[in-house]
């Protein structure tokens, strides 16, 4: 595989562009608006932490039980509905959404703010695109499994 084809595979990479490219790109924002400085604020680093520990651990979960390999271009070969995917039907989404969130609080980032936005609106979308691919996949009960468990934020009670 070429450098070039590398570079274009790991921009390409969601967790990439959200646990590394972002927070440099905000990061390198914030220093550049802020003529040299950071104005952090520290009691937002655990949502960092959660936000990616949730990711990291949902996905492993989901290829354990479920197969397949990270995001749909590999896709389960088995529907998984137990563990934090009983709660949500997009921990992982969810994990990259709080991180960043995380780096927005932390950072007190405008930026970062908007950045949220943008990337919340795309994983909309492509979970919906999700939806429709697991629906052919897994049929009735995906179906069932839409209609019990939220899409984003879990009904705990």
């Amino acid at each position: 595989m070429s450098f070039v084809s590398q570079v274009v595979r790991r921009f390409r990479s969601t967790s990439f562009r959200t646990f590394i490219l972002y927070p440099i790109v905000t990061v390198a924002w914030e220093l550049l608006v802020n003529r040299g400085g950071l104005r952090l604020q520290p009691l937002f680093l655990p949502l960092l932490v959660w936000g990616y520990l949730q990711y990291r651990l949902c996905g492993q979960y989901r290829i354990k039980r479920g197969g397949g390999g990270p995001g749909l271009d590999t896709p389960p070969e088995r529907l998984v509905t137990t563990g934090p995917f009983a709660y949500t039907r997009n921990p992982m989404y969810l994990g990259h959404i709080i991180f960043l969130t995380g780096l927005a609080l932390t950072l007190t980032s405008l930026f970062a703010a908007l950045l949220i936005i943008v990337i919340t609106a795309w994983f909309h979308f492509r979970v919906l695109g999700d939806e429709r691919r697991l629906t052919q996949r897994f049929g009735q009960p995906y179906v069932a499994y839409l209609e019990k468990v939220r899409r984003w934020i879990p009904d705990l009670f």
